[in-house]
Order: structure tokens, then C-alpha cells, then sequence
């Protein structure tokens, strides 16, 4: 074979090592992973928080010794209900009926001077004409009238004043309500100088739940409701519903009924406080609460599961398979876990494959095959593990 013949046949030889080689390089290539994904959907979704709250009487009034004396007898039982108007506890009434008798002897003698003062003004109005008085006599009987006039009506008031003292005696409950524990027992001297507190009396049904959101997310709020993408609730509209120690949700919904024009300086938080039915005195004043707050809906929203969710230091984030099966990162705003989801508020576009199951098989820019994502039914609680395999 000539030398030429020879050059082309190793030519031809090495073009088809190269070609066998690259054929097998595009065979052993893997394909590109199989993720699991969802299509994101904008929803109209309820605007919720999850909030702390303390719990307070809707009345709570301090029952308090209207006048000096000693309590004689605590007719209420602490800790029962007690109805308005109630007697809780009774004062020693002999020195108050002793005051009224004095002050209706003092009326009915200025009653008598009076009687007398008028008669003697009336025979000076009579004898006047025919000058059988002199003008100063008559001046004088008529304000002598005056005088015992004024004093009629002050001794009334006295009477009044005496009659009102003893009423007090009888300390009766101003509302209806939880009586609570007597402050004093009998034989003690109370409203001595200051009224007495006796006890007090916490109107339980309805209750309020009185907490707080920042000023920062207030504003937020009210930012996105301009643009659209939220709709507050009015203030009579906005409900919650608490939670039991327990974790189950509590029978009756509150509503909010006051939101505080200011903010608070020393915390940076609004007050804000939710009227809350409590006919069955299941939840007691004093004790915090959980609950969800609902202050309206937003708009253009998307419910991801949380397994979608990744985070890193610029926050929160998922993986989308593009129109071209490239994977692409898109960061998202995080609004609030709902059940097994997480509300994004914004940085996603209607139709996104978004990745649930398989991320940790992609890579950005990198392609995938995308299928629609079956969520895997939970292990039973309770089921027993399986044994391990012996060893041979």
C-alpha cells in the first residue's frame, strides 16, 4: 500500500473512533431529573395573623363602703354570681337611722318657725295700709319669713342627705357579675375618711382581648391596601378566634371593636382590642390567649407547600421550571403559614411551575423534567417500624 492510501486509511480510522466516541458520550449522558411540581394559582385568600392577647372583664366595678361604720354581716358568696342591685354586704345602720331622726326633728322645727314667721309677716302685710306698722317692722317680719323659709329647705336637704346615708348601708352590687373576694370581715370599721374597697365585681360575659400590632406592619398593611393587593376589613368586621390552652379552637368568634388612634411611644405598637361571648365562663380575665386574627382578604395571592420553600440569606425562595425546562430561582415574599401551605404575597407569576418534591436533583440553569406533584399520604401515628433485616 503506497504511502498516501495509508495516510487516508488512518484518517478514516480516527474519524470513526471520534464519531463512536461522541455517540457514546450522548448515550451515557443522563437524563434530565424528574421533579414534582405545582402550578401557582393567584387566589382571593383570607388576611391572617397569628396573635398574643390578654384577656380582661367587659365591667369590673370595686364595691366600696359609701359610709363610715362596721359591717355587721358579707350576705354574697365569694366567687358566685351576683345579679345587679344585689346586697353584698350590710353596715351597722343604728347610728345612720339616728342621724335621720335627728335631721327630721330639725325639720319639723324649722317647719314651726316658719309656721310662726310667716304668720307674723302676713298680720304686718295686713296692718301695713292703715300705717299701724312702720315700714321697717314690716321689712323685718318679712325677712324673718325668708330666712325661715331657707331654713325649711335646708333641713329638708339634711333629711335627704340622712335618708340617702342609710340607703348605704346596704353596700348592694352596681353590676351584674363575678363577685370576688370580701376585702374586710365583720366587725371592721370602714369609710373612715376613704370609701372602703369591700370587694369587687367582674362582668366575665363577654370578655375583651386586648393585644397589639406593630405600627410598621399597620402601615404595611394599609400601603398594600392602596395598591390593591390587599382589602382590610372595617372595624366591627375584623373577627378572631381563639385558641383553648389546648390547641382546639375556642366555640364562639370576638370582633374587634377598637382600634387606638395613636401609637404607643414606649412599645411602637397600636392597642387594639376584640369584643369576645364567654356564656359559659369557659375562659377566665387575667390569662393570655393565642389566636387568628382576620383583618381581611388579599388579593392576587398564591399557596405553596412548605416543602417548596427554601431560604438562604436573601430569604425565602423556589425553584420554577421555566417554558424553556431550565430551572430558575425566583425569590418570593413570605406572608403567613396556612395548614400545610405558605402564603406568598408576591415574586411569583400566574402559571409558574413551581418545584416541590426533587429540588435537591436540580440546579439553576440547568433542565428538568417537570410532573405534576402528588403529595405522599403521612405515616399513620402510632404505626410500628418496621424490623430490621438480619444479617446473614
Amino acid at each position: 500500500m503506497t504511502a498516501p492510501l495509508r495516510l487516508l486509511a488512518l484518517a478514516c480510522v480516527a474519524t470513526l473512533s471520534l464519531a463512536g466516541c461522541k455517540k457514546a458520550q450522548e448515550q451515557t449522558a443522563p437524563p434530565p431529573p424528574e421533579v414534582g411540581v405545582v402550578d401557582a394559582k393567584p387566589q382571593t385568600l383570607p388576611l391572617q395573623r397569628e396573635l398574643v392577647g390578654r384577656l380582661s372583664p367587659f365591667r369590673s366595678a370595686d364595691v366600696r363602703a359609701r359610709v363610715a361604720g362596721v359591717v355587721q354581716k358579707r350576705v354574697y358568696t365569694e366567687g358566685s354570681n351576683v345579679k345587679e342591685g344585689q346586697e353584698l354586704f350590710l353596715i351597722d345602720p343604728a347610728p345612720l337611722r339616728a342621724s335621720l331622726a335627728s335631721a327630721e326633728a330639725a325639720l319639723a322645727s324649722a317647719r314651726a318657725s316658719y309656721t310662726n314667721a310667716r304668720a307674723t309677716a302676713n298680720r304686718a302685710r295686713s296692718l301695713a295700709p292703715q300705717s299701724y306698722v312702720s315700714k321697717s317692722d314690716l321689712d323685718n317680719a318679712e325677712a324673718s319669713e325668708r330666712s325661715a323659709a331657707a331654713a325649711v329647705q335646708q333641713a329638708e336637704a339634711a333629711v335627704t342627705t340622712a335618708r340617702i346615708n342609710l340607703g348605704y348601708a346596704r353596700v348592694t352590687s352596681p353590676i351584674t357579675g363575678l363577685a370576688g373576694k370580701a376585702q374586710v370581715t365583720e366587725g371592721a370599721l370602714v369609710g373612715q375618711g376613704d370609701a372602703t374597697l369591700l370587694t369587687t365585681v367582674d362582668q366575665i360575659d363577654p370578655l375583651y382581648v386586648n393585644f397589639s400590632m406593630t405600627a410598621d406592619e399597620l402601615s404595611s398593611l394599609r400601603a398594600a391596601q392602596d395598591k390593591g393587593a390587599v382589602a382590610l376589613a372595617g372595624e366591627s368586621k375584623t373577627t378572631v378566634q381563639v385558641n383553648l390552652p389546648d390547641g382546639t379552637p375556642y366555640a364562639h368568634e370576638g370582633t374587634l371593636d377598637f382600634s387606638a388612634p395613636t401609637v404607643d411611644p414606649a412599645t411602637g405598637a397600636v392597642s387594639l382590642r376584640a369584643q369576645l361571648p364567654n356564656p359559659d365562663h369557659t375562659l377566665l380575665p387575667g390569662s393570655f390567649v393565642s389566636f387568628k386574627a382576620n383583618l381581611g382578604q388579599r388579593n392576587n395571592a398564591f399557596l405553596l407547600p412548605q416543602q417548596a420553600i427554601q431560604r438562604d440569606t436573601q430569604g425565602g425562595y423556589v425553584m420554577v421550571v421555566g417554558k424553556d425546562t431550565k430551572v430558575v430561582r425566583k425569590n418570593v415574599v413570605l406572608d403567613s403559614q396556612q395548614g400545610g401551605n405558605w402564603l406568598v404575597s408576591s415574586g411569583l407569576d400566574a402559571g409558574d411551575q413551581v418545584i416541590v418534591s426533587g429540588v435537591q436533583k436540580v440546579k439553576e440553569g440547568a433542565p428538568a423534567k417537570p410532573m405534576p406533584w402528588q403529595p405522599k399520604a403521612a405515616a399513620q401515628p402510632g404505626a410500628a417500624a418496621p424490623a430490621p433485616e438480619k444479617k446473614q
